[in-house]
């Protein structure tokens, strides 16, 4: 990751409409909550912190595991987040559980153990996210076997 300054732009179009501009050459992302506040024409605020947690999970165990050389692809996520009311009654996101898929049999990968005990933890966005709400992880290879 460089070092440079990280920079979102949010501009409201209507109502909970938003604009996300991420500079360069990133097109413009439309974001919105779902009816009966917004008409849901784009992702909401939580389904933007799943894609987050998910996007960074799979790029920390694409890195970890193509540092020994292997190919892993295509690697899948998928992201459940569990919204609820809190104490005081306000809505939250209470956990989230992710759910990562090996394009490839678990066989085929070698030091496939020593990168699951630890790409998580180079994971920027989860272990931010994860001081403040629960992330579960599991990771199954393309037969379908839990492999952590």
């Amino acid at each position: 990751m460089s070092d440079e300054a990280i920079h979102v732009r949010l501009t409201q179009v209507q109502d909970y409409q938003f604009n996300v501009e991420f500079g360069g050459a990133v097109p413009v992302l439309v974001c919105d909550e779902p009816a009966p506040l917004g008409a849901g024409i784009g992702p909401s605020p939580v389904q933007l912190l799943a894609a987050a947690v998910g996007n960074c999970l799979s790029d920390s165990l694409l890195f970890a595991l193509r540092k020994f050389k292997q190919a892993p692809e295509p690697i899948r996520c998928d992201i459940y987040p569990e919204v609820g009311r809190n104490d005081q009654g306000r809505l939250r996101v209470l956990k989230i559980r992710a759910v990562l898929t090996l394009g490839v049999p678990a066989a085929s990968l070698t030091n496939l153990q020593r990168v699951l005990d630890t790409f998580e933890t180079y994971c920027t966005v989860t272990q931010s996210v994860g001081q403040g709400i629960a992330v579960g992880i599991e990771v199954f290879d393309a037969n379908g076997e839990r492999v952590k």
